[in-house]
């Protein structure tokens, strides 16, 4: 069977299209160009864990912020299945971080990053999350992390390209996104396209979706418009059945002579890139409301001062935590300073803030900048984690 068969990779010139793509790159750089880059590291951190969440709820894993938090501190449940889903969310958290860190095999847009992807992720995992169950047969089937399915299936109503043929197709998809007849913004829409036809593929027995949500992360950090500042896996959760439908919608077959040139439905494709970019678009707007510096402080003052009535936290507290917001890192020696306090006093209130993760440190002697933990999140930044939308 031809590789045309998944044609057309990129949708004919569309001006609502470009003009999403354009207003994503100028959003996108506005944002990474706000945070100074250590407090850009600290929401770095935060972000990595909110993008688990969501892709995770996409997948139907329910993981809770907390049990997040704790698998990344290796505090795992003693029940099984929920242990395995704390082993799934840090694969999921230390892959994305080996992305933003450049540490994937080159280019995104290769067979090799693919298959890297799979294999980093799986092999995080315990082995019994490697098995799946054929719904038709109900024969299990133990996948190898980073090898392409070696057998037929069939998604839905959707059937991928047989198993002998899909180097093949991934040769033909990574050409087509790297042709150097591009433009900047053909690139842009390029990964919503390409979001898609890697989903169609299916290369994998399973993880094609998480995979493919990695891959477009990768590729706009790529392309310099991604950062670890946003993601849109929050936006995919929460309109996941809109994000199923569009996929799937773009998987039907040409719709007649005014419907592209391709085996594929151009308009089925233009439709899921434009939910892609809209959400993408939508989800960077987010982040830059809560990430605006003075709104940010406010909200975390006002929490400040509750906690410090309650008696959770000592007098001296903001000036510490204004400044790692204001400078993104401080020296330890400089918490005497901003809060007039004697040195032994304001090193006491300096540890106090550590010890509760409101502020990390590699070692008792590094410089430190703010933390993020679960009791502080719903507060300094409110609706970054939600349920997913009813569908």
């Amino acid at each position: 069977m031809s590789v045309a068969r998944m044609e057309p990779l990129v949708p004919s010139e569309n001006k609502e299209l470009t003009d999403l793509a354009t207003d994503l790159v100028a959003k996108a750089s506005g944002l990474a160009a706000r945070l100074s880059p250590a407090l850009r590291t600290s929401v770095g951190d935060l972000v990595r864990s909110m993008n688990c969440y969501y892709s995770n709820l996409i997948e139907n894993h329910n993981t809770t912020l907390i049990d997040i938090d704790r698998a990344l501190k290796e505090d795992f449940s003693k029940e099984p299945e929920k242990r395995n889903l704390q082993l799934e969310a840090k694969a999921h958290i230390e892959v994305q971080e080996m992305i933003d860190r450049g540490q994937g095999p080159g280019s995104a847009f290769t067979t090799e990053f693919i298959l890297w992807l799979h294999r980093e992720f799986y092999s995080r995992i315990p082995e019994e999350m490697w098995w799946v169950e054929n719904p038709q047969t109900n024969e299990r089937i133990k996948m190898t992390p980073g090898e392409l399915r070696a057998r037929h299936v069939q998604v839905g109503l959707h059937i991928p390209p047989d198993a002998a043929e899909l180097s093949d197709f991934l040769k033909r998809f990574c050409e087509a996104y790297t042709a150097k007849h591009l433009s900047k913004i053909d690139h842009i829409i390029s990964v919503a396209a390409s979001h898609h036809r890697l989903a169609w593929i299916h290369p994998f027995l399973d993880g094609n979706g998480r995979v493919a949500r990695l891959f477009s992360h990768a590729v706009l950090r790529e392309l310099g418009v991604g950062s670890e500042l946003w993601s849109v896996s929050r936006g995919l959760a929460r309109s996941v059945a809109q994000y199923k439908a569009a996929l799937q919608a773009a998987d039907e077959p040409r719709r007649g002579d005014l419907d592209g040139r391709g085996n594929l439905t151009e308009a089925g494709l233009v439709a899921f890139c434009r939910f892609f970019l809209t959400t993408s678009v939508d989800q960077v707007d987010f982040m830059g409301q809560l990430l605006e510096p003075s709104e940010l402080m406010n909200r975390m003052e006002i929490w400040t001062k509750e906690e410090i009535g309650a008696k959770r936290l000592s007098k001296g507290s903001w000036p510490i935590l204004q400044l790692a917001v204001m400078q993104g890192e401080f020296k330890r020696g400089d918490a005497a300073d901003i809060t007039g306090y004697a040195e032994r006093q304001a090193r006491t209130v300096l540890n106090q803030l550590i010890d509760k993760g409101y502020l990390v440190s590699p070692t008792t002697r590094s410089p430190v900048r703010l933390g993020f933990p679960p009791d502080a999140v719903d507060r300094w930044f409110p609706r970054l984690y939600l349920p997913r939308d009813p569908g």
